[in-house]
């Protein structure tokens, strides 16, 4: 049966109200783009502050979705423009194939489109006190859940996590101690939610403006008793090298070498207890090219200190694999001293291809790796002796693994007491993605209260401290320079090395137990067991005769 205009239609996933809408294709693009706000927050921009109401125009949107399936639309949409925005920089690598990979990992945020709009708007209208607290709950909780699914590996890794944009707001970077960055995102998407409640309805205002102040009142108490590791010891001098783009022609690696060599006399004086380079600063191995090797030795020996490089060649690891490596490698005065790392966590596309068979086309449109590197099987925490007669533990991470809070937590939790990260950006240097990169070095430190040192060839380098704190000046991608700092070192250990993902599980219970009791409330058996309530039989049309005219009775 026909509805008149101006009538409400039911639907079993809600009242669809007739009247004029603004095209599909407007409100996709208004999803697009209010996905990609929160980038602003990362750095360069580092607007840290608008992470707090970036999403607001994305829940408004989804919220007031006419059915499910556009939340779902929103929230794929808003999805990819978020995974494009804070991956622009990959366009110049994979070119087109960066906005597949957005649309691929977009599909996250559908079911999170959903939900949002089950909490914010939908069929019962706008959120009462109840379900206001289950938003404030439940939203922020379904995000991480996203975040923790696309930060697999294989799917690219925790890069533009939303906590992550906090790095330098130092009460955010008390709670990634207490729950590392997944902690900090469950409270920066709790704000943006807090935020849209107040706007959309005047009923959820007050539980809104509650919660404000009670997320106020618990970031003070966290600020107030989480335990922090305290400094201690002699705080040892570390060098970083950074050569800069010395030259692109095909000799570049070896002029590379050679400004690293003398960037490193260069801090004789400084009397550094260890000298770090950039990843892939040495481009052949060190059994097949001796000649390198005694080169590392004579620095080593001149200085007086070891020099950690980092080898990208092939080689063979300690199983008898043979194939290409990212490999840190410790030289002393002595020669290499046989303690290395293999990078354990590959950069997809940029390191291998996976299911290379199928998408090794890839490699013919953009710079994606022509050969797969062979993965590491553990982490190492390397022992450096100092000149003071002491010892320093290092744990090292190489480029991509910084993004990782586990791998940091691990050496920690190992005994390492400086975390180091060896890294190259050079292929992204006019981009967002060095300072994005040495970002994580603060959470990374304050995660797990140990300082961190992140050596790139090419910039940015940066020092922070075992909160989190910026030690010296960094190196920014126009230098080509050498630095020495005194890295504070601390003891203890922060709440997240003792119970790490906490934050995480209790998110998987909050959307679990959410899920369960929206499944105890539907009605079984009411078309699929969706509606709550059945609808009235619609009226029954007066019998008509085969001309038209009503039909009397006894006829």
């Amino acid at each position: 049966m026909p509805v008149p205009v101006g009538v409400i239609e039911q639907r079993d996933d809600g009242p669809l109200r007739r009247g004029p809408r603004a095209p599909a294709w407007r409100r996709g693009a208004a999803a697009l783009c209010a996905g990609a706000l929160p980038a602003l927050a990362f750095p360069a921009p580092s607007w840290w502050w608008c992470a707090y109401v970036a999403l607001v125009p994305w829940l408004l949107l989804a919220g007031s979705a006419p059915t499910r399936g556009r939340a779902a639309l929103d929230g794929w949409l808003g999805g990819a423009g978020y995974m494009v925005a804070v991956h622009h920089w990959l366009f110049g690598s994979v070119h087109v194939f960066i906005v597949v990979l957005g649309g691929l990992l977009g599909l996250l945020w559908a079911p999170w489109g959903v939900l949002v709009r089950s909490l914010l708007g939908g069929a019962d209208g706008p959120p009462g006190a109840g379900r206001s607290a289950a938003a404030l709950a439940v939203v922020p909780s379904a995000w991480l859940l996203v975040e923790i699914v696309r930060s697999w590996q294989g799917l690219g890794g925790p890069w533009g996590v939303l906590g992550a944009s906090q790095w330098q707001v130092v009460p955010a970077l008390r709670l990634a101690s207490v729950g590392g960055v997944w902690l900090v995102s469950l409270a920066v998407v709790a704000v943006n939610v807090a935020v849209a409640l107040v706007i959309v309805s005047a009923a959820s205002r007050l539980t809104a403006t509650v919660a404000l102040v009670l997320g106020a009142v618990a970031t003070g108490s966290v600020w107030a008793w989480a335990p922090l590791p305290a400094e201690s010891g002699a705080a040892p001098r570390i060098a970083v090298v950074q050569p800069g783009i010395v030259s692109r022609a095909p000799g570049s690696p070896q002029l590379r070498f050679a400004r690293s060599e003398e960037l490193t006399r260069q801090v004789a004086d400084g009397r550094a207890d260890l000298v770090v380079w950039g990843e892939s600063s040495v481009t052949h191995s060190l059994a097949t090219h001796p000649s390198l090797g005694r080169r590392l030795t004579a620095l080593s020996r001149t200085l007086g200190a070891d020099v950690l490089v980092n080898i990208d060649a092939p080689d063979t690891d300690a199983r008898g694999r043979h194939g290409i490596f990212k490999r840190s490698t410790l030289v002393g005065p002595g020669g290499p001293t046989g303690v290395t790392y293999d990078k354990m966590r590959l950069v997809p596309l940029g390191e291998y291809v996976p299911a290379r068979r199928l998408l090794g086309w890839v490699t013919s449109v953009g710079r994606a790796a022509g050969q797969d590197r062979v993965a590491g099987r553990r982490q190492v925490v390397m022992t450096v002796p100092r000149r003071d007669g002491g010892s320093l533990r290092v744990g090292p991470l190489i480029c991509f693994e910084s993004a990782f809070p586990d791998m940091s937590r691990n050496l920690a939790n190992d005994g390492a007491q400086v975390l180091v990260v060896q890294s190259s950006t050079a292929t992204f240097q006019d981009t967002w993605a060095p300072a994005q990169h040495a970002s994580l070095g603060a959470l990374r430190a304050a995660e797990t209260g140990r300082p961190v040192v992140h050596a790139t060839l090419t910039g940015v380098s940066a020092v922070f401290g075992p909160h989190g704190e910026r030690v010296g000046r960094e190196l920014p991608t126009a230098r080509s320079a050498s630095a020495v700092y005194e890295v504070p070192l601390a003891q203890g250990a922060t709440l997240y090395d003792r119970f790490g993902d906490w934050a995480v599980y209790v998110a998987v219970a909050v959307v679990a137990a959410f899920c369960a009791w929206r499944g105890l409330r539907r009605t079984p058996g009411a078309r699929g067991g969706l509606l709550r309530r059945p609808l009235s039989a619609p009226p029954v049309p007066p019998a008509h005769t085969v001309h038209g005219s009503p039909a009397r009775p006894g006829r």
